[in-house]
């Protein structure tokens, strides 16, 4: 039996659990961030922390633990779940309210799971469907998934992977990832506003910089049908081909050239940075 933090205890994970006063419970109230270990070492820890302290601040959540005591509350439930290559999230909830509205001292859980390493780049593809949606406060990592749940049906009828969210025609983000086209003229853009903005994103770019044009704007679902190539990026998944969106194939419905060389480029990092 693996084990999970709450707060600064260590609980069999079938026992751990948070009364249902709760804000994460009583509203939907909280932050977390995700992050995978791989023999054992955390990848990007730092980055992940970085954007976890963020989304505490965003939210209005103050974290009682400084980094290092966080860290080292990861390094106990390691190896007490010994575990080398897992999924580990940090949830920090709006806490016990007296009122069932107003903040209190929040609850912070850590949990792992077991997660095989990513193999190497997906050969099919994947196909997304656009609606028009945007995320509430989109800078925090919030737990507020309503509406990405709430449109499975809607992805399953039209036989996609996901939903790409787009604002006033202009496309954001997938519910769990960031989205990248390549142009017909070989420079990657990815949106930078209204956006969560990831952690391989930021991998990607600064491993895309220097040996290809590189930008952060809009860019128009008219952009993305007629993009050379189509990806998107995750903790769990790196770098996955987007073949299809709506109706319109891209890149003959292969992954394409650039996509290929950018998820060798970041496997490599991640395999010699750890």
């Amino acid at each position: 039996m693996h084990h999970t933090i709450v707060n600064n205890e260590l609980i069999p994970a079938d026992k751990a659990s948070l009364l249902v006063s709760d804000l994460s419970i009583e509203r939907g109230y909280g932050v977390f961030d995700f992050f995978k270990t791989l023999n054992g070492k955390p990848i990007f820890l730092e980055d992940h922390l970085d954007r976890f302290y963020q989304s505490a601040s965003i939210m209005q959540l103050p974290v009682s633990r400084s980094r290092e005591q966080l860290k080292a509350q990861v390094q106990e439930l390691m190896q007490q779940n010994k575990m080398p290559d897992s999924g580990i999230r940090i949830t920090l909830t709006g806490g016990y309210s007296k009122d069932g509205y107003d903040l209190s001292a929040p609850n912070l859980i850590i949990t792992q799971q077991p997660l095989p390493p990513a193999g190497g780049l997906d050969t099919t593809g994947i196909h997304l469907v656009t609606y028009a949606h945007q995320r509430q406060l989109a800078a925090a990592k919030t737990i507020d998934y309503m509406m990405a749940i709430w449109l499975r049906a809607f992805i399953n009828q039209e036989g996609a992977y996901d939903v790409l969210y787009h604002q006033h025609n202009n496309i954001t983000e997938t519910p769990r990832t960031n989205f990248f086209i390549v142009t017909k003229d070989d420079t990657i853009v990815t949106p930078s506003h209204h956006i969560l903005k990831g952690v391989i994103r930021k991998q990607v770019l600064q491993l895309a910089t220097g040996s290809f044009t590189v930008a952060e704007r809009e860019i128009t679902i008219r952009e993305v049908y007629e993009a050379k190539e189509a990806f998107i990026t995750s903790t769990t998944k790196n770098i996955w081909p987007v073949v299809k969106v709506d109706q319109q194939i891209i890149n003959g419905g292969k992954p394409g050239a650039i996509t290929k060389q950018l998820s060798t480029l970041l496997q490599q990092f991640i395999n010699s940075n750890g």
